[in-house]
């Protein structure tokens, strides 16, 4: 079975305040522009994150740094509710989310970087420092998020190549 993308998670675990810390890579054969303008709308991640069921805006849009959104995932069974906040953007490369309110103390870092003409490395990466059940099962929670985080940037892969 071949692979929709070559990935690379990266689990890492030495920071004390930092326990989960999973890192996805995934070339899009499409420019970089276009990825990132897909994937660094919060309101679009419903189409491409398989756990994420709905996203509402509690700031006017556009993104900008500050912008808040209310996310409900569901992960490992559990239903998630969490606000994410805009801590970092610089448009078409980098996009930060932290959560100011949610289960799971998280930041989720979007990064596009163009590898050659008309292609688009995006790199994915989450970390943060569970707490209650997901501290007593963080080996699987790393491991979860990574199936998951690699199966994201997949279907996006497969969004953005399909419609090119």
């Amino acid at each position: 079975m071949q692979t929709l993308c070559p990935m690379e998670a990266l689990l890492l675990g030495d920071d004390a305040l930092v326990s989960v810390d999973v890192r996805v890579e995934c070339t899009i054969e499409r420019p970089s522009a276009e990825v990132a303008a897909f994937a660094g709308d919060p309101g679009r991640a419903p189409e491409w994150y398989a756990n994420i069921a709905s996203v509402r805006w509690l700031t006017p849009e556009p993104l900008s740094v500050g912008s808040r959104m209310d996310f409900v995932a569901h992960f490992l069974g559990r239903r998630l509710a969490y606000t994410y906040e805009v801590v970092e953007l610089v448009p078409g490369r980098r996009l930060v989310m932290r959560t100011a309110d949610g289960p799971f103390p998280m930041e989720t870092t979007y990064e596009w970087e163009p590898v050659h003409e008309g292609a688009t490395r995006m790199t994915l990466r989450n970390q943060g420092s569970p707490s209650g059940f997901a501290k007593i099962s963080e080996p699987m929670v790393k491991r979860a998020m990574t199936r998951a985080t690699t199966t994201d940037l997949a279907r996006l892969k497969g969004i953005h190549e399909a419609s090119g």
